[in-house]
């Protein structure tokens, strides 16, 4: 027992003394490591009684246990400590020293938000901000895809402990948006005109035209007598906004539990001029906003009669939309945070 009371102190004394990870990972080493002098006190025991052995295993036990705590505690202390050193040394600036406009520039896909935005606006619609981490009800049950329903393995995100996700589209604020402005629109006959953009996360390989992190703009408008048509000409406006010239569009059917009919709004892909590369994946055009008329069951959970309003939805593709418009070929890009793709670009246009 005498040797278990010097060893205990020689730990606390040593671990008090040292004040390096490294010297700290030799001194766990040195005592539970399997040549350590805690593991030898166990391997000594076949020396002792079965009475003897069962008091004194017990004993070394105690102090592996003590020395596992003490040092997992100073691994604790010294990497805090490391953090608070790294923090003191770091170059200390003046918040008010005036900025230098001419030094760095806007990322693309914020460039193409705020034209987005401001185009939008003047259309007469609101921009709305929402949270990244979102209910399932939020991102799915609402939008009418049910627990199980298969639809979601083509949006597998990413869940937290607590049961919430990263939304894995802007849809998720679609319910919030209906029931906040669904009030005015009965009683006061406003149209609900909105859109949210904001940044999405997918479960999924990365390749020249996909991202695990990417951007959107939801839209949704709501009245009376909303048609297809609608929808159309607002997405016509926009593109043509942004892109200052025609494009080339098409409108192909798609399924999307959330609305009905759904459609897939496709552009010419301007990395090519259509004739097929990596980034349309040859095909000559690309996938730029999923859209369709709100399905009634969506309408109705928001709050709105769906026997006497429509609407449409659209979660245009910001990311894809600054690809075309800046003649990025790889998706990827966007997300590199090298200064040498990002600082070229400007909004000047």
């Amino acid at each position: 027992m005498d040797k278990i009371a010097v060893l205990k102190e020689e730990i606390t004394k040593k671990l008090s003394e040292t004040a390096d990870l490294v010297d700290l990972d030799k001194i766990r080493v040195a005592y539970l490591g399997k040549k350590g002098s805690i593991t030898a006190l166990l391997k000594g025991m076949k020396d002792l009684s079965p009475e003897e052995r069962k008091s004194f295993g017990a004993e070394v036990n105690k102090l592996k246990t003590f020395a596992a705590e003490k040092i997992e505690e100073k691994i604790t202390e010294l990497k805090e400590k490391e953090v608070e050193r790294e923090i003191a040394s770091m170059p200390q600036f003046d918040i008010t020293t005036p900025v230098d406009l001419t030094r760095g520039s806007y990322h693309p896909i914020t460039l193409v938000q705020r034209q987005c935005e401001a185009i939008f606006k003047s259309m007469g619609f609101t921009v709305e901000d929402y949270p990244e981490v979102v209910t399932d009800y939020e991102c799915f049950e609402s939008l009418n895809i049910p627990k199980h329903h298969p639809a979601r393995d083509m949006q597998d995100t990413y869940y937290l402990d607590n049961g919430q996700l990263l939304k894995s589209q802007t849809s998720a604020a679609q319910n919030a948006i209906l029931k906040k402005y669904g009030k005015n629109l009965v009683e006061n006959g406003v149209p609900i005109k909105a859109i949210f953009p904001g940044r999405c996360f997918r479960n999924e390989a990365t390749d020249a035209c996909h991202e695990n992190t990417f951007f959107q703009m939801e839209g949704v408008m709501v009245d009376k007598d909303i048609s297809i048509s609608n929808l159309i000409f607002f997405m016509k406006t926009m593109l043509s906004e942004v892109f200052r010239k025609d494009i080339k569009v098409r409108l192909r059917p798609g399924f999307f539990p959330f609305v009905e009919p759904g459609f897939e709004l496709d552009i010419s892909c301007l990395i090519c001029g259509g004739d097929g590369c990596p980034s349309c994946k040859h095909s000559g055009w690309l996938e730029l906003c999923p859209c369709g008329m709100i399905h009634p069951n969506v309408l109705r959970e928001g709050g709105i009669d769906p026997e006497e309003y429509t609407g449409f939805a659209f979660g245009l593709g910001l990311t894809r939309l600054a690809m075309m418009k800046y003649g990025i070929k790889d998706i990827r890009d966007l997300n590199s945070g090298s200064l040498k793709s990002l600082s070229q670009f400007t909004d000047d246009e």
